[in-house]
């Protein structure tokens, strides 16, 4: 973002900055498959509004040889009265029904977008963890809000003003050829001439509207990360640093805006410019040619009106070239993020035969979170029956957390098996593991809504006895009576309402609400005060005669209440045992003990 601002600084004129490197562009088949794809559920209502738009531009054809009738009867004595009563209805009729056309469009056009944005919403949500990891979120959001938007024009705009463009071009100009073959032939060598020099322009006008699109993902990552920690961001007077990076992305979106609209202006004006040139040259040796008698005045007349018709089609083919360069865009953006890696994470839950507490062995696991990094486990070994409660400690950094994300299959290890109930965790439905386990998170993130919301997020289906059951084992239920509407009561963004013990509890309460044969527990009383951290301790015991729980754990009154307890250390497991059998043979934990423990207790 630094170099943004350095290289393309307020001050710089649009197309005066360095060139960025391009993204990634998909070729020409993989975008017309992808756009095919949109507009293939809707084709048949695609078809329709083309056919209205076709109607309308024959009625709009017929206006010229209508008017070279009446040139003709304006001579004698006929009247003209038929001529001008069909005139009018010709007009009236063609604007009726591509009036029809255009609603017909646009309204398909609503629903390609409405299914776009429901296959990226369904995709983006099943993301894998490290594909997240890797993206930005307000990117992936811009994906689902301004690139879906983009994509309503190509799909149907681009499509039918091509279509209807071209054959109302090819129908204009055989008649044209059909007027006067010499005059025709001038114009199509004006149109051909400013033609080609449209032809490169259009790449221009892709490339930069992907751009702006980048730069419009850039503003919501950084204004994602401005709320996401905004108490952070006061507190440490960062208002305008921040200020400042969101502006300097907006300032790039519109860098590239204003480069793609100056593209579209040139390409719309060389249409005027072509009809214009031609119709100077049609006159010139059109009136050459009445005056020689190769053709009537009526002739010419028609012919002009014609070429003035000709406007039309020319425009509907530069908007569908157009579009296509602006919708290309957001397409390769919207088809990169289809092709991010999701999880299989459909199908129903089956619960049998997997009654009582889950069992965790680790069999000489390997990790990195992704090629060229270093690896976080180097051989990880241990068996863990249930069921009972294990703490993992160890330095920062030693690998404990990451254990948990390998058993949720937030991640896949890269050697060795990691086995939930002596069955890879590879081999489970993920659905299924997953709702076999009650995980809480380090930072216990609570969710915007409310705290009912919150508590039946993993269990939807929960009753009221089961609520206050969770609400009193979490310590929470007194926090409920306090608060203005109950459990209807708005937590705030991230539940910035609730204080970081309260928001543990309510992911304590939200894990056991499951009712999980497995319970994942990550620091999860580390913001609670003595006399809660006390509570909450001896519910997590009486968890644990009936549930395998496992709990990585700073502080020793924690870690002395497991029944067994795994050291980790770079990587791997150290030392296993009881803490009495730790302190006496292990050195790294007796000191972890008489430390970092005490200290964390104190």
């Amino acid at each position: 973002m630094t170099k943004a601002v350095t290289e393309n600084g307020p001050g710089n004129e649009p197309g005066n900055e360095p060139e960025k490197p391009a993204p990634e562009r998909l070729s020409a088949a993989e975008t017309w498959r992808a756009l095919y794809g949109y507009f293939r559920p809707h084709r048949a209502v695609v078809a329709l509004g083309a056919l209205c738009t076709l109607i309308g531009a024959a009625t709009g054809l017929a206006q010229p040889l209508a008017a070279k009738a009446l040139v003709d009867r304006l001579g004698g004595d006929e009247s003209i009265a038929g001529i001008l009563v069909v005139l009018t209805a010709l007009v009236v009729l063609g604007t009726a029904i591509e009036s029809i056309g255009a609603y017909v469009l646009e309204r398909t056009a609503e629903s390609v977008v409405l299914a776009a944005r429901r296959t990226l919403i369904g995709r983006l949500l099943r993301l894998r963890l490290p594909e997240v990891e890797r993206t930005q979120p307000g990117d992936l959001m811009s994906r689902i809000t301004s690139d879906t938007t983009l994509l309503r024009a190509v799909t149907t705009q681009s499509v039918v003003s091509a279509v209807a463009g071209g054959l109302s071009f090819i129908a204009t100009i055989v008649m044209m050829g059909l007027m006067d073959a010499v005059l025709l032939g001038v114009t199509l060598g004006v149109i051909v001439l400013i033609g080609g020099a449209m032809s490169l322009v259009m790449p221009k006008i892709a490339r930069s509207t992907e751009r702006a699109q980048e730069a419009v993902g850039t503003i919501s990552t950084a204004l994602e990360r401005a709320f996401g920690a905004f108490r952070t961001l006061k507190a440490s007077g960062a208002e305008q640093r921040e200020t400042e990076v969101v502006q300097a992305a907006a300032e790039d979106a519109w860098r590239h805006g204003v480069r793609s609209a100056k593209w579209q202006a040139v390409a719309w004006s060389s249409v005027g410019l072509a009809v214009q040139v031609s119709f100077l040259a049609v006159l010139g040796i059109g009136g050459a040619r009445v005056a020689s008698g190769a053709i009537s005045i009526s002739t010419l007349v028609a012919f002009l009106l014609f070429l003035f018709y000709l406007i039309d089609p020319v425009s509907r083919l530069v908007e569908g070239a157009t579009q296509y360069q602006v919708g290309s865009a957001a397409i390769a953006r919207i088809v990169r993020a289809e092709r991010l890696e999701t999880e299989d994470v459909a199908g129903p839950v089956d619960g049998s035969g997997q009654d009582g507490p889950a069992s965790v062995a680790f069999e000489d696991v390997t990790f990195r979170y992704r090629e060229g990094l270093p690896h976080v486990h180097h051989g990880v070994s241990f068996e863990i029956p249930g069921p009972g409660m294990t703490a993992f400690v160890g330095p920062s950094g030693a690998g404990k957390t990451t254990v948990f994300g390998l058993i949720e299959r937030f991640y896949e290890a890269t050697g060795g098996r990691v086995l939930v109930d002596g069955r890879d965790v590879r081999e489970w439905p993920l659905a299924e593991l997953r709702a076999a386990i009650g995980y809480v998170e380090q930072d216990a993130p609570v969710l915007a809504g409310t705290l009912r919301e919150n508590l039946l997020f993993g269990a939807p289906d929960a009753t009221a006895a089961e609520i206050q059951d969770a609400l009193v084992r979490a310590r929470l239920d007194t926090l409920v009576e306090r608060l203005p509407d109950g459990l209807d009561t708005l937590v705030g963004h991230r539940g910035s309402q609730l204080s970081g013990g309260e928001r543990q509890r309510v992911a304590i309460a939200r894990a056991m609400l499951r009712k999980p044969r497995l319970l994942l527990l990550d620091e999860a009383t580390s913001q609670l005060d003595a006399v809660n951290e006390l509570a909450l301790r001896d519910v997590v015991a009486e968890v644990a005669r009936e549930v395998t729980v496992l709990v990585v754990a700073h502080r020793l009154s924690t870690v002395t209440l497991a029944d067994r307890i795994v050291v980790m250390d770079a990587g791997m497991v150290r030392a296993s045992g009881t803490h009495a059998e730790l302190v006496a043979a292990d050195p790294l934990y007796g000191e972890l003990a008489a430390t970092q423990f005490l200290a964390a207790s104190a």
